[in-house]
């Protein structure tokens, strides 16, 4: 169990090599929710991500046989990216190993930083039993992800930023992978604040509430999940009892709500952040806690590490959440001007069409028909709902695809 001054302590060694980052009230989101939501933009770090307190913390406190033989961990990729900066600027050789599908940028991130990557595993646990290995037969000192009192008082550092930035706050809403930020910050907050904290996790890795109900650490089989910054099989031994002491409450968020929180901070708060980095807007914009009116409520906005290809299927997603994008595939026709037709329903219905895609050669459909599938760009459920009814009533008997 850490506890306040372990934090307060970490903050004086972080300080050269992490940002204090902005609190900012957000009026579109607080429109939205009826609450007063203060964004904390820890995705603005250096590494784009609040791993680097953490590790920065960790390698601080190396002794100096441990600083000769270097440190390994393994991380999905924020991780990675705060000890490969920590050691580099410390001095310290690492070695991070990675999930083999890890992304790209994450991965290259990390080795610019001056680690050595190792890609093993499906996923971080995989990862981190290689690690393990390396430690052993290396030497090296293990930097864990969350489970280790350092780390996650590191991390606490950002709790410490959020009292001093909005004293008036009641509610701080957290991310949870292995559990080690949301130890830390609550760590400070229920220390300096009368405020609750409220953990978060994708309900494709949720093993934080059930650990809580079942009174020990649950290990899920697999994970699934578009946040991959928090897709752990479980939460930490030591993070677990932390939890248990200080947190209040631990939700879910489903991947299509982190989507539309990622999309809506991109769209309206011109933001971008991975999907750990939105599960806690998420949380708020689906009311999966109640809240009052005017509650204070301050969701950290953890990393921003996302991958080019992701964030497109992500921004797909989000837009297909809030109706603003529609793929249907349907049959015609084939003979001149049915397509031509069909263009001209969705014209009339002011629908723009991203792509279109024309097959005579399905087996599927009879030998004197064209399959067609199209990317629509409409605008809301209500506008889904009347194109679709439209076309249903001119005879057109379509799927609807996403």
């Amino acid at each position: 169990m850490i506890e306040f001054a372990d934090v307060t302590a970490a903050r004086e060694r972080v300080a050269e090599t992490a940002r204090q980052t902005p609190l900012e009230r957000s009026r579109t989101f607080s429109e939205r929710t009826g609450a007063d939501v203060r964004l904390k933009l820890e995705h603005l770090q250096r590494t784009g991500s609040f791993k680097i307190r953490g590790a920065t913390n960790r390698i601080a406190l190396l002794s100096e046989a441990e600083r000769d033989a270097g440190v390994v961990a393994a991380s999905a990729g924020n991780h990675a990216q705060g000890v490969a900066l920590a050691a580099t600027q410390a001095g310290v050789d690492s070695t991070i190993v990675m999930p083999q599908h890890a992304p790209i940028s994450k991965i290259d991130a990390t080795r610019s930083y001056g680690a050595e990557v190792v890609l093993h595993g499906v996923d971080y646990d995989a990862a981190a039993e290689r690690a393990r290995e390396i430690e052993r037969d290396e030497g090296r000192t293990y930097v864990h992800a969350f489970d280790d009192p350092a780390v996650m008082a590191g991390q606490g550092t950002i709790g410490l930023e959020i009292a001093e930035q909005c004293p008036a706050v009641e509610t701080v809403v957290v991310p949870i992978g292995g559990g080690g930020l949301i130890a830390g910050v609550a760590t400070a907050i229920t220390e300096l604040t009368d405020a609750r904290v409220v953990g978060v996790q994708a309900a494709g890795a949720a093993s934080a509430a059930a650990s809580l109900e079942r009174g020990e650490v649950v290990e899920r089989d697999s994970v699934d999940t578009i946040a991959d910054g928090i897709a752990t099989r479980k939460i930490g031994e030591s993070t677990f009892e932390v939890l248990r002491e200080r947190v209040d409450e631990v939700v879910t968020v489903s991947d299509p709500e982190i989507a539309n929180a990622l999309t809506s901070l991109l769209e309206r708060s011109k933001t971008l952040v991975e999907g750990a980095g939105a599960v806690a807007l998420a949380a708020v914009s689906e009311e999966r806690f109640a809240y009052d009116d005017g509650e204070t409520i301050v969701p950290a906005l953890c990393g921003g590490n996302i991958d080019l290809n992701v964030l497109t299927t992500v921004i797909t997603r989000g837009l297909v959440e809030r109706g603003r994008f529609l793929r249907i595939k349907t049959v015609l026709k084939d003979r001149p001007g049915a397509l031509e037709e069909l263009v001209g329903l969705l014209t009339e219905h002011r629908t723009n069409i991203y792509a279109i895609e024309h097959d005579r050669a399905s087996k599927d459909i009879a030998m004197n028909a064209a399959e067609v599938e199209l990317d629509l760009e409409t605008r809301g459920h209500d506008h889904v709902a009347t194109l679709l009814e439209a076309l249903d009533a001119a005879g057109y008997e379509v799927d609807v695809m996403v």
